[in-house]
C-alpha cells in the first residue's frame, strides 16, 4: 500500500520511523505540509518522492492508497473531508475531535464515502497492553471492576497544543484521550459510558486551559474508569495503568521505567520522548517507536483495510472518546456528574446487572477467603436470606 502522511511535525516523524519499517508492501511515499520548506525537509529525511504544501493535490494523487493524518486538531476535520472526496482510506491521529461533534462528522464522512476511518491510538498497540488486553479476554482476572490509566509529562512540543480554540482544551484533550480509550478496552467496548465526575485545573502554565485534570468514568455495568493525566509533571514521560478484576489486577509501567538505566554527564543527544535532560542517569527505551504501539499500529490498520475488517481502533472509538471528554469537560464546570451523550450508541443495551457476588454454597455467598499465619483458613459468608454475615474457621 502506498502511504501519503499529512503534516511534518513531532508526531509525522514517529509515524514515518514505524512505516518506514513496516512491511515491504507499504510504502510511505508522499507527504503534504502548510510549510513547503519543512514539506521537503520531511520528504529528503524519508526519501520521498512527492512533497507538496497543497492537501487536495497529495490527496487525489491516484498512486496514493492510504493517507495518515498527523496534523493539529482543529485542521482533522477539513482533511478527513478531503479524503473523503478523494475516496481514499484514512487514518487519523488522536484525539479524532476538538469535540465529539466534529469526531461525529468525521466518522459520517468516512462511512457516507465508504473508506476505512482508523483511530491512531498508538497506546492501545503496545506490546504490553496487548498481552494484558489477551490475559483479560481469556478471563484471568475475571470481570473487570475498575481501570486506571495515568500519563503525565512536562508538556506538548509544539504551540497549537496550548491554544485551547486548536487543540480543543488541554491536557484532558491531549492525554485523556489515551487514558478514556485504555480503560474503555479493559472494561469492554460493548459496555456503554454512562457518566463523567472530574476535576480540572490550571495549575503552572499561563494558558487559557486546564495543565492537569482527574475523572471517574462510570460505565453501565457498575464498573468504573479513571484517568489521571498532567502537564506539570518532572522527570519524562509517565504511563502506567492499573486493572482491577474480581479474579486479579493488572499493573503496567509503559514508559518511565524500562529497564534500561543509564549515566551520562550530557555528552549524548537524545534519550526518550518527553525526558528533560540528557545528563544524570536516565532512562531510555530500547525500540520507542514499536514500545509505543506504533509499528502493530499500523500492521493492524493496512491488514484492516486489505481484509476489509474493522481495525482494533476506529474512528466510531475516536468518536465515543469524544463523548467521554466532552462530558468531563462539562463536568469540570457544573462540578457535578454529567452523562456521556452518544448519537447511534451500537454496544450492549442491557442493564447493570449487579454486584459480581460469588457463592460459597447453596445458602451463603462467599465476601472473603483468607489463610492467616497460624495456618488457619477463615472464611467470611453471608446468609443469601438473612443477611447475616459469619465466620467460618477451617483448620487443615
Amino acid at each position: 500500500m502506498n502511504v501519503a502522511m499529512l503534516g511534518s511535525g513531532f508526531i509525522a516523524r514517529f509515524y514515518a520511523d514505524a512505516l518506514v519499517a513496516q512491511r515491504a508492501k507499504d510504502k510511505l511515499i508522499s507527504v503534504y505540509s502548510r510549510n513547503i520548506e519543512k514539506a521537503k525537509k520531511f520528504a529528503d529525511d524519508y526519501q520521498l518522492s512527492f512533497y507538496t504544501d497543497d492537501m487536495d493535490v497529495l490527496v487525489s494523487r491516484p498512486d496514493v492508497d492510504v493517507v495518515v493524518i498527523s496534523l493539529p486538531n482543529n485542521l482533522h476535520e477539513a482533511a478527513v473531508a478531503a479524503c473523503a472526496r478523494a475516496k481514499k482510506h484514512v487514518l487519523c491521529t488522536k484525539p479524532l475531535g476538538r469535540n465529539a461533534a466534529e469526531a461525529k462528522r468525521m466518522l459520517d464522512m468516512v462511512e457516507a464515502a465508504g473508506i476505512m476511518g482508523g483511530y491512531l491510538e498508538d497506546l492501545c498497540y503496545t506490546p504490553k497492553f496487548l498481552k494484558s488486553m489477551k490475559a483479560v479476554k481469556d478471563g484471568s482476572i475475571g470481570k473487570v471492576l475498575w481501570a486506571k490509566s495515568r500519563e503525565a509529562h512536562p508538556g506538548p512540543h509544539s504551540d497549537w497544543f496550548w491554544d485551547a480554540e486548536q487543540s480543543g482544551g488541554g491536557a484532558m484533550v491531549d492525554l485523556g484521550c489515551h487514558c478514556v480509550e485504555i480503560a474503555r478496552n479493559y472494561i469492554g467496548k460493548e459496555i456503554r459510558p454512562v457518566e463523567v465526575m472530574c476535576w480540572t485545573a490550571t495549575q503552572v502554565h499561563p494558558i487559557n486551559a486546564e495543565d492537569s485534570a482527574i475523572g471517574l468514568i462510570k460505565y453501565a455495568n457498575g464498573a468504573m474508569g479513571q484517568f489521571e493525566v498532567s502537564w506539570c509533571f518532572r522527570g519524562g514521560m509517565d504511563l502506567r495503568d492499573e486493572v482491577m478484576g474480581t479474579e486479579g489486577t493488572i499493573w503496567l509501567n509503559n514508559f518511565l521505567r524500562t529497564g534500561f538505566e543509564m549515566f551520562s554527564t550530557g555528552k549524548g543527544g537524545y534519550v526518550a520522548e518527553k525526558a528533560e535532560s540528557n545528563s544524570g542517569w536516565l532512562f531510555p527505551v530500547g525500540d520507542e517507536v514499536h514500545e509505543l504501539g506504533y509499528t502493530n499500529m499500523f500492521t493492524d490498520m493496512f491488514n484492516a483495510i486489505e481484509n476489509k475488517t474493522e481495525p482494533l481502533e476506529s474512528f466510531y472509538d475516536g468518536y465515543i472518546v469524544n463523548a467521554i471528554l466532552d462530558a468531563a469537560y462539562k463536568s469540570a464546570k457544573t462540578r457535578q456528574w454529567e452523562p456521556v451523550q452518544i448519537e447511534g450508541w451500537r454496544g450492549d443495551t442491557t442493564a447493570d446487572s449487579g454486584p459480581a457476588t460469588a457463592s460459597y454454597d447453596d445458602d451463603h455467598y462467599l465476601i472473603k477467603k483468607e489463610i492467616l499465619p497460624s495456618g488457619e483458613h477463615k472464611l467470611i459468608l453471608k446468609h443469601k436470606v438473612t443477611g447475616e454475615v459469619t465466620v467460618r474457621e477451617i483448620f487443615v
